[in-house]
């Protein structure tokens, strides 16, 4: 793959691939019963064990 082809691969499929692991991880993040372990994870610093 020469780096016309792959510049072209890269326009045309590039902004797809992108836009699909982003709404993916938003996805993940925003998921029904994430909100305790995120609550969990904010406490962290806060703890004193």
């Amino acid at each position: 793959m020469d780096y016309h082809q792959f510049r072209h691969f890269a326009d045309s499929w590039g902004l797809v691939y992108l836009l699909v692991v982003f709404l993916a991880a938003v996805a993940f993040l925003f998921r029904p019963g994430a909100k305790s372990g995120y609550d969990r994870a904010a406490r962290i610093p806060f703890d004193e064990e």
